[in-house]
């Protein structure tokens, strides 16, 4: 085991690890020992959970312990919704795992006192009461209800800023409405999906336009200063890499830490992909990416 290296406050447990997911879609036979290496490298600090949808984990089962015979930190997708959590949960509670988190997605039709009403009966047992629960917010008319009722409650929400396709990515102004909402709410937020580099771009192979996860936490902060929707959009769509990576640099330990208070975690289907970004980008130390601590 490499010895990891201190990280600043913006980026630790930053990038939840989502390699099975797309465009990954790393078989979870090489996901696991790939995590296994994450968590016993120099740049540990920066890497969350690994990320498996519940469908999985008769799989993951079959592949525990890990490589290191430590236990798992854990992340489970419930796409379809909170009545299918009880049965995620049972199912994590054989395996040698620590249970972190549960994304939990909304089904159509499904508002938000039902929804809550459901979330507090699936997520009354030990193990989801440890975890934390992340509730998928739809992208659409429900959104403002959704979010307006979490901040009584113990759920975080979860913001979809990408995918496979076009029309997965919200634009700057949508995204920067959600962040809005959630911080002003006092809700924190992990996002998913489309956060495949640190600052905004433009896939030279797709087209798509997509955010960077750096824009976001440098979002969540200025929402923290009261900035509006207008202003939050003019952040995720800054494109300079170098004055994106200035400012975060600017942050101080304690802002830093407010802004990822904010905004908990991304799903990256690339470890590899953002700390050799933000090496580059000089906000982390090259030793943290070197032989011995980088990735496989």
């Amino acid at each position: 085991m490499t010895a990891p290296v201190s990280l600043p406050a913006f980026a630790r447990r930053l990038c939840d690890d989502a390699a099975v997911f797309p465009p990954g879609l790393a078989p979870l036979a090489d996901a696991v020992p790939a995590h296994a290496h994450h968590a016993a490298s120099a740049h540990a600090g920066l890497v969350g959970p690994l990320v498996v949808a519940a469908a999985g984990l008769d799989e993951l089962a079959r592949l525990l312990p890990a490589p290191d015979g430590d236990r798992l930190d854990l992340a489970v997708t419930v796409p379809s919704g909170p009545g299918h959590v009880g049965a995620a949960l049972a199912a994590v509670e054989a395996l040698p795992v620590h249970l972190r988190a549960l994304e939990v997605a909304v089904p159509d039709g499904t508002d938000a006192p039902e929804l809550l009403a459901a979330l507090d009966r699936a997520c009354s047992g030990a193990a989801a009461q440890r975890a934390e629960v992340f509730v998928e917010v739809p992208r659409d008319d429900r959104r403002a209800q959704i979010i307006a009722a979490l901040p009584s409650t113990r759920y975080r929400a979860k913001l979809r800023t990408g995918g496979v396709r076009a029309e997965l990515y919200p634009d700057e102004a949508e995204l920067a409405a959600a962040i809005a909402a959630v911080v002003g709410a006092g809700v924190p937020f992990k996002a998913t999906a489309g956060l495949h580099h640190a600052v905004r771009n433009t896939d030279p192979e797709t087209g798509f336009e997509q955010h960077g996860f750096l824009n976001v936490l440098l979002a969540a902060d200025a929402a923290l200063r009261g900035a509006d929707a207008a202003e939050l959009a003019g952040v995720l769509a800054e494109r300079d890499a170098a004055a994106v990576a200035a400012r975060v640099a600017g942050l101080d330990e304690a802002r830093a830490a407010a802004a990822r208070a904010a905004f908990a975690s991304f799903g990256t289907c690339s470890i590899s992909d953002p700390l050799t970004e933000l090496v580059g980008l000089g906000l982390l130390p090259a030793s943290v990416a070197t032989a011995n601590g980088g990735t496989p």
